[in-house]
C-alpha cells in the first residue's frame, strides 16, 4: 500500500488560480483527524475480514491507488479495497468498443451500472461502498476529508466548467452530499450543482449532518453501482 501512495505525485494546474487554505480551516481538519482514527480502531475488524476476501477472490493485490485530483489540483493516489479485474482497463475498453449504449453511458457519467471489470466480491463491496473504507488513510494523510466533494479524475473535472474552482477549493471527501442525495441516480451537473453548494454554504454542522445521513444512505445502498 506505501509503493501504491508514493505512485501519484504529479501536479495538475488549473490556470490563474491561487488557492487559499482549505474550507473549514484548522476545525475541519482536526475533526478529520479525530474521526479518522476512531474510524481505524473501530473498523479494524472489518478492515481484516474485507481485505482476506479480496485475496481470497483473485490473489490479486488487496489495494487499488487510483490518481484523483485533490485540493488545488494536487494529484494523489485515492485508496480503495481492489473491485476490479487486474487488467481492467483493457477489459473496459473492449467493452465500451463492442457496445455503443455502455459507451453512451460511461461518456455521461464516468460509470456504468453494468461493469464487466467489477469481480463478484467487488460487487458486494461497492453496493455497501466498503471498498472505500482506505481512503481513511488518505483523510490521515490529508489527501482528503471526512467531508467533501468526492474524488474525480482529470477528465470528469474538465466537466465542471467554472465549476471546477469551487471542487479545488476543498480536499475531497470520503463521503460528501452528492453521496447522501442520490449518488449516482442523479446526473453529473446535479453532482457539480450539489459541490458547488457545499464549498459555497461549509460549515461543521453540515458536516456532521452529511455524516450522520450518510449511514442510512449506505446501509440502502441508494445509487450505489
Amino acid at each position: 500500500m506505501r509503493d501504491v501512495a508514493k505512485s501519484a505525485n504529479a501536479g495538475f494546474s488549473h490556470a490563474g488560480i491561487d488557492f487559499p487554505p482549505p474550507i473549514g480551516g484548522l476545525l475541519k481538519r482536526s475533526f478529520d483527524i479525530v474521526g479518522s482514527l476512531a474510524g481505524l480502531v473501530l473498523l479494524s475488524p472489518l478492515f481484516l475480514m474485507v481485505a482476506l476476501l479480496v485475496k481470497l477472490s483473485d490473489r490479486g493485490p488487496i489495494f487499488y491507488g487510483h490518481k484523483r485530483i485533490g485540493r488545488g489540483g494536487r494529484i494523489f493516489a485515492c485508496l480503495k479495497f481492489r473491485t476490479m479485474v487486474q487488467d481492467g482497463e483493457k477489459v473496459l475498453a473492449a467493452h465500451l468498443a463492442a457496445n455503443p449504449d455502455a459507451a453512451a453511458e460511461w461518456a455521461a457519467t464516468r460509470k456504468l451500472k453494468n461493469d464487466p471489470r467489477v469481480t463478484r466480491v467487488g460487487n458486494v463491496l461497492r453496493k455497501l461502498s466498503l471498498d472505500e473504507l482506505p481512503q481513511i488513510i488518505n483523510i490521515l494523510q490529508g489527501d482528503m476529508s471526512l467531508v467533501g466533494p468526492r474524488p474525480v479524475v482529470r477528465d470528469e473535472l474538465e466537466i465542471y466548467g467554472s465549476a471546477a474552482v469551487y471542487y479545488l477549493k476543498s480536499r475531497p471527501g470520503l463521503t460528501g452530499l452528492w453521496q447522501v442525495s442520490g449518488r449516482n441516480d442523479v446526473s453529473y451537473d446535479t453532482r457539480v450543482a450539489f459541490d458547488r453548494h457545499y464549498v459555497e454554504n461549509w460549515s461543521m454542522v453540515e458536516d456532521i449532518r452529511i455524516i450522520v445521513k450518510t449511514v442510512p444512505a449506505v446501509w440502502m445502498s441508494r445509487g450505489s453501482y
